[in-house]
């Protein structure tokens, strides 16, 4: 391979908690001498390939021992694999871009998930209620649209399809808001509309939301967000282990991919998506590639709307 979410105020002296920590497991091994792994995940749709090859013995082809600890996002992963609490970990690729951008040595080793590249079929969309003034991206400037986290993917993508659009991106007003409660939130008139995920996304619109943009689609069909990533000490002193890891978790993605049914069954064991709504939401793309051309879409937006200080260096950053 090559050489080669959020950034909070704790990770200020990570350069010292770098250097100060080691990896996390890596090398301890079984019984049995697989080599265990502890891989910090989001119990959501997204993760699903890693659960699948696990139940399906492909991280054990490998000679690997993989336990898969729940996070809740970045805030959590990010310092979970620079202290060595996760080997690897899931995260979108803003997060790490704003993670390279704080001097946080930490690179994906492989891709996660990818916009299903078709409007009115992907995960991800901008919804309003259906009795409401906005019509189209452009509309939403001047508009307080909720995001789950400010300064990522969310506020980046839905700013360059409104500007795409001929609206003005810094007029918008972004607001906190978890996914599970946006509907709620859109619903009660707090916000005028909703930046919101399967299995949320679809039930809004069952509800009566109006998907105003698919914004991961509008930004680029082929648009990645995100992926699972380590340390680069890591990538370049467990040379064979990250090889190893990489093929069991691309392995993944490729079954992933080609078994969606599979994929709605295997979500089911590790949230409380009921049957019903996991038998008709929109699934991801589960590719084992990043798509070079998007990601450097997406960091010029983040650069451009502030979300990053510089242009990420994306030879070090992808595999």
């Amino acid at each position: 391979m090559r050489r080669s979410i959020r950034t909070f105020a704790v990770l200020a002296t990570s350069a010292l908690v770098l250097t100060a920590c080691g990896g996390g497991s890596g090398t301890e091994k079984t019984a049995s001498g697989d080599t265990k792994l502890t891989v910090g995940v989001i119990p959501i749709v997204d993760t699903a390939p890693i659960w699948l090859g696990k139940a399906k013995g492909f991280f054990k082809d490998e000679g690997i021992e993989l336990k898969l600890t729940k996070t809740t996002g970045g805030a959590a992963a990010v310092p979970g694999v620079v202290n060595g609490e996760f080997d690897f970990a899931f995260g979108n690729i803003v997060s790490l871009m704003v993670a390279q951008d704080q001097g946080l040595p930490l690179e994906f080793v492989t891709n996660g998930t990818t916009t299903a590249g078709v409007a009115g079929k992907d995960f991800s969309g901008v919804v309003v209620n259906a009795d409401s003034a906005i019509k189209s991206p452009a509309d939403l400037a001047g508009k307080t649209v909720s995001v789950n986290n400010l300064k990522n993917i969310g506020d980046t993508t839905i700013r360059q399809v409104v500007e795409a659009d001929g609206g003005d991106p810094s007029k918008i007003k972004f607001a906190e808001v978890p996914f599970p409660d946006a509907p709620a939130a859109l619903e009660n008139g707090d916000i005028d509309a909703a930046w919101i995920l399967e299995p949320f996304l679809s039930t809004a619109i069952a509800n009566g939301g109006r998907v105003v943009s698919w914004n991961y689609v509008e930004t680029s069909p082929e648009l990645d967000i995100a992926g699972y990533f380590t340390k680069s000490d890591t990538v370049k002193n467990k040379a064979a282990l990250v090889k190893k890891f990489q093929n069991a978790m691309n392995k993944s993605l490729e079954y992933a991919q080609a078994h969606p049914d599979e994929v709605r069954d295997i979500v089911g064991t590790y949230t409380e998506i009921d049957a019903k709504t996991r038998a008709t939401m929109a699934l991801p793309k589960f590719t084992s590639e990043f798509s070079l051309s998007a990601a450097k879409l997406l960091g010029e937006a983040a650069t451009k709307y502030g979300t990053l200080k510089k242009q990420p260096d994306l030879e070090q950053l992808l595999p």
